[in-house]
């Protein structure tokens, strides 16, 4: 959805790597000569610096990270966009939003833009990585994860019962897998568009076709590369095509259903 949508252009990627920065020094208390480094350093190793972050012990509330992220970005700064609008009403294909971000953000973009309509469901942050509700382990009383719940690392401190989570998020294959499953889709009849080259990687080793959006040059794993996503009919007419005779596999009757956040 970010930067896919709508442009990095828009501004809103530079002030919510700003809000984490700020987050990371006024809420976590980390120095402020290392947070700039560290921020970019967790983003490449985990796909999200809030991943990162947990998975090195920190603790905090997971609604309150969004919050500072999303919650102060310039969405004023995205318009409805009537041209994007069309292009996906015109697609009788199923749609659905995969992000990192959570359920708050996706609705606020979505709303913006004019396009929350467009889409049959929203795989988001919370999708992913449900509310967990750590146990102990009677072995060495340690956090363990309930049962069906996502792996937590074992790890305790002195103040909590849980100091490592692991959060499930692109760029990672299981991920992608994961979302592959909760969409019930075919991965080899399925498109995967995002702006990331890890992510576009990632996907192709999940067996989607993919499309970087946001580069005319083609990144390892894409099968197609736009250079913004109004060129979609241009570059992939055949979504089109097949809607004249035969329906693609995996069509959805109505033109517009309202999203809902899949779970």
């Amino acid at each position: 959805m970010d930067d896919t949508l709508y442009p990095l252009s828009s501004g809103l990627n530079l002030a919510c790597r700003k809000n984490i920065e700020e987050f990371m020094l006024h809420k976590l208390h980390i120095e402020e000569s290392e947070v700039p480094r560290m921020n970019l350093k967790l983003y490449r190793e985990h796909g999200t610096t809030m991943a990162g972050l947990k998975a090195l012990g920190y603790e905090f509330d997971n609604d309150e990270f969004h919050a500072y992220a999303h919650g102060r970005l310039p969405y004023e700064t995205l318009k409805p966009d009537p041209v994007l609008r069309n292009l996906l009403l015109s697609m009788l294909q199923r749609k659905i939003i995969f992000t990192n971000g959570d359920k708050a953000h996706v609705a606020q973009v979505l709303s913006r833009l004019g396009l929350e309509d467009c889409f049959e469901g929203i795989i988001c942050f919370e999708t992913l990585n449900p509310a967990l509700e750590p146990v102990m382990d009677p072995l060495d009383g340690d956090s363990v994860p309930a049962e069906g719940d996502t792996e937590v690392d074992g790890q305790a401190d002195s103040n909590a019962v849980s100091s490592k989570m692991r959060i499930l998020c692109k760029p990672s294959v299981e991920a992608i897998e994961a979302a592959i499953k909760i969409a019930d889709v075919d991965p080899s009849k399925t498109i995967f568009f995002d702006d990331s080259a890890r992510n576009i990687a990632s996907g192709k080793a999940a067996g989607l076709h993919t499309v970087i959006v946001g580069s005319s040059v083609l990144v390892p794993g894409a099968d197609h590369a736009l250079r913004s996503i109004h060129n979609i009919r241009e570059a992939l007419p055949e979504i089109w095509e097949d809607q004249e005779g035969e329906q693609l596999e995996q069509v959805i009757q109505s033109t517009a259903v309202e999203a809902v956040v899949l779970a």
